[in-house]
């Protein structure tokens, strides 16, 4: 079992910044990456809908053997984990925004939450705000249209800038502190969020924390690849491979997936 790989999968391109962390933390896994970017994005369908498409992409992850699956993907860890982990008997990894350490951190008692429709109306992160931050002031940010900006290659574009100042304001205005991603391709913005926010805001998202309990996991399973020959890496997509690639930074192959 050591040496099948890890699967990792999110409603399209935002997830790589997952795999990016688990690849820097657990160098020898082999792994599988599948962006269903065709269904991108997953906030504004029901929770059957999301639940539907999590099935389709663990299946196809058991298939290629993996070991361990990551539920990259916020809005379907909120929706749809549980029904995974009750469903297949592997190990998954779910993500979800950061609110604890951001609530606890707080000098200012106010943070912003950016984050999709489906995780913001989830019944775990209704539960998660509850149990950390029902003492302090939480702004609350769909971020509608950017992940279809970033999925069309437009993450650098004046409509996105437009957008985030758009979304940044109230929380600006409420002198929030922290501002928590709350789906991982948001990860990808960090750098025009730092252009646009005051410098005493910190930003967090959730990458080293799931890859590090990815890690913790694997250990605890007896799953870790100890074999020091050069891991596998595979990435598959039903979008654009071309973006993909340039978001990795590296000369990847990507292989269309009609799926």
């Amino acid at each position: 079992m050591n040496t099948q790989p890890i699967g990792i999968f999110d409603s399209g391109v935002g997830g790589t910044t997952i795999w990016k962390e688990i690849h820097a933390l657990l160098p020898n896994e082999n792994t599988i990456y599948l962006a269903d970017s065709i269904n991108a994005p997953y906030g504004p369908k029901g929770k059957d809908a999301i639940i539907h498409l999590s099935i389709k992409n663990t299946e196809y992850l058991l298939n290629k053997g993996c070991k361990l699956i990551v539920v990259a993907c916020n809005t379907a860890t909120t929706n749809a984990i549980d029904y995974l982990r009750e469903t297949y008997n592997i190990p998954f990894i779910g993500i979800e925004p950061a609110i604890k350490p951001a609530a606890l951190q707080t000098q200012t008692n106010a943070i912003g939450i950016l984050a999709t429709k489906g995780t913001l109306s989830s019944a775990l992160f209704s539960k998660t705000s509850y149990l950390f931050a029902n003492h302090i002031k939480v702004i609350e940010q769909e971020g509608h249209g950017i992940v279809e900006l970033i999925e069309n290659g437009q993450l650098h574009s004046n409509d996105m800038k437009s957008l985030l100042k758009t979304y940044l304001k109230p929380m600006m205005d409420a002198r929030i502190d922290y501002l928590v991603l709350g789906c991982t391709h948001y990860s990808y913005l960090i750098p025009i969020l730092l252009e646009l926010l005051p410098k005493h805001i910190t930003i967090i998202d959730s990458g080293e924390a799931v890859a590090r309990q990815t890690k913790t996991v694997l250990e605890r399973n007896n799953l870790l690849n100890t074999n020091p020959i050069k891991p596998k890496t595979e990435f598959y997509t039903n979008g654009n491979p071309k973006f993909m690639t340039s978001l990795l930074g590296e000369p990847f192959v990507i292989d269309y997936l009609d799926f």
